[in-house]
């Protein structure tokens, strides 16, 4: 028997999402081509909102500044750019979705001391070049402000993070002398500009919505703001951070009231530190067998799986969970390899400065990886098929995808050999120490120290 899984044309792309981090629309539209090549069926691009922007460029993390919904303009391109996006992307059968930033606007206190958004200098410039910003205008009237003082609560700084009232009514600042960010009420124009901003941008073809920062939201926030007509098509997910699962407090606190009370997706955080315990700790392999019977993962059809977000590298407070090259690659494999979810890939520009061996920018066209590539297209191959676990233990895990795919991962500092089922099979990942050989009917697979293996049967 020949299985025509490793004969034929690439498998058909199914939802994993490049998260195309701080990219300009431009770019992504340049490589269309090459992402749906890769087998991705998503773009996550940063928050297409109006934000500060320059000549000289602006950080990152301006972006999730907003200044305006009502049009797209920031360094990263402007309305036009992202229609251009839209369309190039269409052509090869890729989903766009964008990042949202609803609990707040910019911080622009060293300049004024109104909550007029747009500022009066902002709408000044809408007047004085009428023609650019109405083909740049997404909604609404761009005379009048979007939001006003009556559309802000009267905020704090934060102090204390494990307090649902004050993370859901405070400001995120840097400290008692910080003003911080301007903390949106749930009023009815704030609802209402924001509903408008999400159908404009679905009338753009826009077709997913991760909320950063969601556990900033009020549940009421989030359940008016993503009714039925918004939410009808589209792929809607929630930023909400803990350092756990079931057993941890920020779990409990937050996305257990955010997954119960609503019917969106989340980032699989719990998913994540069970990971990055087993691969960067000293957690056994075990745990990572069936993570949903102890609360540690969530439920398969509300899970964003990831091995790296653009927080972890870009804040400070979140470096310590930057996994080594070698767990990171173990880590895909096992999100990419494993049933359930939805596999996001993390890519930028070297927006953290972080480098990787070779001393070049580590996630930096890390998308097009030639391995992670080889991963995406044996999860597009086995996506849905049933996932049985073979074999497991301390360091080394190994289970089978439908009737003919093998995952097998060793994070130990030792080679392992594993027997594997009936069968002739394919290697997929090309990768040095992973040999297979046989002996009769019997087929042993070695595994090098901390690497990984997708096998196709052939027969």
């Amino acid at each position: 028997m020949t299985n025509s899984v490793t004969n034929s044309a690439p498998a058909k792309a199914t939802n994993v999402i490049l998260h195309a981090f701080d990219w300009p629309y431009q770019r992504v539209a340049k490589h269309a081509q090459e992402i749906a090549n890769a087998g991705y069926k998503t773009v996550l691009v940063s928050p297409p909102m109006k934000s500060h922007k320059s000549q000289q460029g602006t950080k990152w993390w301006q972006r999730y500044q907003p200044q305006d919904y009502r049009i797209i303009d920031n360094q990263l391109g402007n309305t036009l750019d992202f229609k251009a996006m839209t369309t190039a992307l269409k052509k090869h059968d890729i989903d766009i979705y964008v990042d949202v930033v609803f609990n707040h606007m910019a911080n622009e206190a060293y300049l004024r001391s109104d909550l007029n958004y747009p500022s009066a200098d902002i709408q000044a410039e809408y007047c004085s070049s009428k023609q650019y910003f109405e083909e740049l205008r997404l909604f609404g009237d761009l005379s009048s402000p979007l939001f006003t003082e009556y559309d802000f609560v009267n905020a704090f700084p934060i102090k204390d993070w494990n307090d649902p009232w004050q993370v859901q009514h405070g400001r995120i600042s840097g400290g008692q002398d910080d003003p911080g960010l301007p903390t949106l009420k749930c009023n009815e124009n704030v609802v209402k500009q924001q509903q408008k901003y999400l159908i404009a941008l679905k009338q753009l073809g826009v077709k997913g919505f991760r909320i950063d920062a969601a556990k900033h939201l009020t549940l009421e926030h989030i359940q008016q703001v993503w009714n039925d007509e918004i939410s009808e098509g589209v792929h809607i997910f929630g930023e909400i951070i803990t350092n756990g699962g079931a057993s941890k407090e920020e779990y409990n606190l937050f996305l257990e009231p955010y997954l119960k009370d609503t019917n969106l997706g989340a980032y699989d955080f719990p998913l994540f530190h069970s990971i990055f315990n087993t691969m960067e700790k000293d957690a056994p392999m075990t745990d990572l067998v069936n993570p949903y019977s102890v609360g540690e993962a969530l439920a398969y059809d509300r899970a964003i799986t990831f091995a790296i977000t653009h927080d972890i590298p870009n804040n400070d407070v979140f470096l310590d969970q930057v996994m080594s090259e070698e767990s990171e690659m173990l880590a895909y494999s096992y999100i990419l390899g494993r049933d359930g979810g939805v596999p996001l890939i993390y890519s930028d520009l070297d927006t953290s400065g972080i480098n990787n061996q070779l001393g070049a920018p580590r996630w930096l066209d890390d998308w097009s990886h030639p391995t992670l590539v080889r991963m995406i297209q044996f999860h597009n191959t086995f996506h849905c098929t049933s996932m049985k676990v073979l074999e497991v233990g301390e360091n080394h895990l190994m289970f089978k995808r439908g009737e003919h795919g093998i995952v097998a991962l060793n994070k130990g500092s030792e080679p392992i050999s594993l027997t594997l089922p009936g069968g002739k099979y394919k290697e997929a990942l090309e990768l040095n120490g992973v040999n297979i050989t046989y002996h009769g009917d019997t087929g042993r697979l070695t595994l090098a120290p901390t690497s990984c293996a997708m096998l196709y049967q052939i027969s």
